[in-house]
C-alpha cells in the first residue's frame, strides 16, 4: 500500500506576488504566512476560528487563517494586512482606525482591518447594521467596539459620497 502524500507543491498569489513552495499537507495558512513568508502582521490567538485575529482574505473573502490549510490556498489569491499601506501611505481603513481611536493594544487590529476590507470591497458604502453584523466574529478586549464600527462606517460613508 502506498504511503499517503504529506507534501504538496503549491502556487499562491500573496499580496500580488506569486509564491511557489512545497508545504506539508497539514500546514496552516497562518504558519505559512508568518513562518515561511515572514508576514507577521497577521496575528495568532485562539487557533480555533473563534476570535477573528488571524483574518486574511482568500480570493477577496475573509477566512480564519488559523484553521485554513495552506494547500487549499493553491491557485488562489491571499491578501494580508501588509498589503494595505503602499508607499508609506495608509489605506483609508487604517487612517480611519487612527482617526477614530479604534485601536489600543492593536493585537486584534489586523483581523478587523481585513474583515472590514472584505466587506467594503464586496459592498462599498455598507450601512452600519451590516458593518456590525460583519464584524461580529472578531473579538477585541480593549476598545469596546464602538470606535471600530465608527471607523469602518466613516470609510463606508466616504465611499457612498464618492459614488454619487
Amino acid at each position: 500500500m502506498a504511503e499517503p502524500r504529506t507534501e504538496f507543491a503549491i502556487s499562491v498569489e500573496v499580496n500580488g506576488t506569486t509564491v511557489e513552495r512545497t508545504v506539508e499537507s497539514r500546514s496552516l495558512l497562518i504558519d505559512f504566512l508568518r513562518s515561511d513568508l515572514a508576514l507577521t502582521g497577521t496575528k495568532v490567538s485562539c487557533e480555533l476560528q473563534v476570535c477573528g485575529v488571524c483574518t486574511v482574505l482568500v480570493d477577496g473573502r475573509p477566512v480564519s487563517s488559523c484553521t485554513y490549510l495552506t494547500v487549499d490556498a493553491d491557485g488562489r489569491s491571499v491578501t494580508t494586512v501588509e498589503s494595505l499601506s503602499s508607499g508609506g501611505k495608509l489605506h483609508p481603513l487604517q487612517e480611519a482606525f487612527v482617526d477614530c481611536h479604534a485601536l489600543q493594544c492593536g493585537f486584534c487590529t489586523p483581523g478587523f482591518l481585513m474583515m472590514a476590507k472584505g466587506l467594503l470591497d464586496a459592498n462599498p458604502g455598507a450601512e452600519r447594521e451590516e458593518i456590525v453584523e460583519h464584524l461580529e466574529g472578531n473579538i477585541c478586549r480593549c476598545t469596546g467596539y464602538r470606535p471600530i464600527v465608527e471607523a469602518v462606517e466613516s470609510v463606508a460613508r466616504q465611499q457612498r459620497a464618492e459614488a454619487k
